[in-house]
């Protein structure tokens, strides 16, 4: 059976596994492959932005839309970026914090296709 997301080791799980998937990806894998070198100290922010939003953890410093601001990406790429997180949540978890998991990434990839849109 499945549990929500409550604790930090949940929120690592989630991102490790979400993003070992998107990594391997022939869609959106070669983006992230190019642009990230080092995954270790990505991954953590990442942590650290799902933890901020979905615990309230307030451990996320930065601005991710100025970063992805002129990016070569379209609807194509958010849709296989939403359909791999949204799978990975349902493969890992269930409940109120899952569901509003789900619920933000929607949010952010509609933001987010709108912030890239325009140039850096």
């Amino acid at each position: 059976m499945l549990t929500d997301i409550t604790t930090e080791e949940d929120i690592k799980q989630l991102v490790h596994t979400f993003y070992a998937r998107v990594r391997e990806d022939n869609i959106i894998g070669p983006i992230f492959n190019s642009r990230i070198h080092d995954w270790d100290t990505h991954l953590q922010k990442l942590c650290n932005f799902w933890s901020t939003l979905l615990l309230y953890t307030k451990t996320y410093e930065g601005d991710p839309m100025s970063v992805h601001r002129g990016m070569a990406i379209d609807t194509v790429h958010f849709n296989t970026w939403l359909s791999i997180f949204n799978k990975t949540i349902d493969d890992l978890f269930a409940g109120e914090t899952a569901q509003a998991a789900k619920n933000r990434a929607q949010k952010i990839s509609v933001v987010m296709q709108h912030v890239v849109s325009r140039p850096a």
